[in-house]
This record gives structure tokens, sequence and C-alpha cells, in this order.
């Protein structure tokens, strides 16, 4: 089964992801996971990526598709895979289109784990991280015993700048300029399942096993 996942960040999309790979036995191909394993590797296109990443710019999208292509066409996806962070935006996504039409294969769902705002700001802003040992606590689901102070170490906790409300609610604002057209695309086609993130853990997984067992049939 070949599937994107689709959600916001600390929509809990990581979380999933590990599931469904373990469900399923399908490899988990991660943008940024790719995009470093082919720097690293020293492959043509990895080299291309390289150059933009030490500039600290985005690696443009003829160079991320062309790794994805590269990382498609490896003996472990034969039985499919699992998209996340790739496509980004529509471009990517027709892209994509084309390149499994090469490869004589299609998507065959996209699971969008649908988050509003004020809940990935809820979870997110309240994240708390040692400065000393790096343990990360949520003051509301799961804080400290004592306030600012790490369980395991005693050091003081801190807010990461990337955790902050206003980062937050920015990361929030671009990834759904860039995923709003993804959304309409996917659901033209009849690919796209919504499930309801604001659920717990377990909750969601139920959602997305249903999901994937309709599609299976």
């Amino acid at each position: 089964m070949n599937i994107i996942l689709l959600g916001p960040p600390g929509g809990g999309k990581g979380t999933q992801a590990k599931k469904i790979v373990e469900k399923y036995g399908i490899p988990h191909i991660a943008t940024g996971d790719i995009l470093r394993d082919a720097v690293a590797k020293g492959t043509e296109l990895g080299k291309k990526a390289k150059e933009y990443m030490d500039r600290g710019e985005l690696v443009p999208d003829e160079i991320v598709i062309g790794i994805v292509e590269e990382r498609l066409k490896q003996p472990d996806c034969e039985k499919g895979f699992l998209l996340d962070g790739f496509p980004r935006t529509l471009k990517q996504a027709e892209a994509l289109d084309d390149m499994l039409k090469g490869l004589n294969r299609k998507i065959d769902v996209t699971i969008y784990i649908d988050v509003p705002e004020e809940e990935v700001v809820r979870r997110i802003a309240n994240r708390r991280s040692c400065k000393r040992c790096g343990a990360v606590y949520h003051l509301i689901y799961a804080p400290p015993k004592e306030p600012n102070k790490c369980d395991k170490c005693g050091g003081e906790l801190y807010q990461r700048d990337d955790d902050k409300e206003e980062t937050v609610r920015q990361r929030f604002k671009v990834y759904m300029e860039n995923t709003a057209p993804l959304i309409e695309y996917y659901e033209k086609k009849g690919l796209l399942y919504r499930v309801d993130g604001t659920k717990s853990i377990d909750e969601v997984w139920s959602q997305i096993e249903d999901v994937l067992k309709k599609v299976a049939k």
C-alpha cells in the first residue's frame, strides 16, 4: 500500500507513522531523513542538496523530487511505502504522480490528521526542555514534579524558540497555506481521508486502521 501522511506540526504524525510502518511492514520515507542520507552518501543529488542546506536555504523542488524518486526505486519500496513530509506543495504532488506513473505505481490513500490551530498551540507551546540533560516535559500532559526543574537531573527547564506561541502560530499558518491545495488535490482524486487528530493516540490509530482496512479491500 502506498500511503501519504499529512498533518500539522504537533499533530502526532510521527507517532502514527511508526504504528503504520510496524503494522504494514513498509518503509517510512521522511523527506528530512532521505535528504540527510543522500548528503551522507554523497550522491550527485545529495551533493547539490548539501550546497543549499549549507547556505540555510530550502532545497529546490527538482532536487527533493529526484531524491524521493531514488528512494522509491529501492527494493524495500516494492510492497508499498509511507511518505511523510512529501509532497509539501502542489508542484511536488504533480511530480510525484508523474514519477509513480513511470514506475507503474500510484498513491492508494492520503491520510490527513486534522488538528485545529488552538490544539497545536496547546500541545507545542506547553513543551519545556531541560537545559542540562535535554529531557522534555509538557506543562499539561507531563509536568515536572517541581516547577521549572527537571525530575531526572534537577536542571533548569526552558522553552525552545521553536516552541514559543508566536513561532508555532507562524509554522501552522505556513503549513496550512502549503497544505490546503494538497488537501483539495487529493480530495478531488477521491484519495483523501480525514482523521480527528484531537483524540487520544489510540483513538487516532483506530481511525487510521479503519481507513487502511477500507482501502485495502
